[in-house]
């Protein structure tokens, strides 16, 4: 019914599609402006730029991981350490002072911390992200190269 309307034929399509092997499809067709085997050889180096890119990447957000767990670790105990030391019974104006700089200092290395964390994360993206502007201008050059071969 659509197809004297529109000139689209389902049945004709899905001929093209009932080979046993779909690579076959491609080695029949041909486009002279592109060299499909040069195009695909391109397509899997832009593949495995992106993995590498995401091995950067993941490779990087797991040492932040492993940095927030130890942080984590050690702010407990550092917490530990200070409520054994506070006896509130025996507050006295030293140890609220003492109590004072220990939290300023806490803040202090919570500040650092969070700067070292989030530095290397600057680090992990900058690098993924220089694996694909490296893939992506080779990318671009390839694709000059084939179609000035073909012109």
């Amino acid at each position: 019914m659509f197809d004297k309307f529109y000139g689209f034929d389902a049945e004709k399509m899905s001929e093209m599609f009932k080979t046993q092997d779909f690579t076959k499809f491609f080695e029949t067709a041909r486009m002279p402006m592109f060299d499909l085997q040069a195009l695909s050889a391109v397509q899997q180096k832009n593949m495995e730029a992106l993995v590498e890119a995401n091995k950067a990447a993941a490779a990087g957000y797991q040492e932040i991981f492993k940095r927030q767990v130890a942080l984590f670790e050690e702010t407990m105990g550092s917490l530990q350490l200070q409520a054994s030391e506070m006896k509130m019974d025996q507050l006295s104006a030293e140890g609220a002072q003492r109590q004072v700089e220990l939290m300023k200092a806490g803040y202090e290395k919570a500040l650092a911390s969070l700067n070292e964390l989030a530095e290397t994360a600057q680090k992990a993206n900058t690098e993924a992200f220089e694996i694909l502007r490296a893939r992506i201008e080779a990318s671009i050059e390839e694709l000059k190269a084939m179609s000035a071969t073909k012109a």
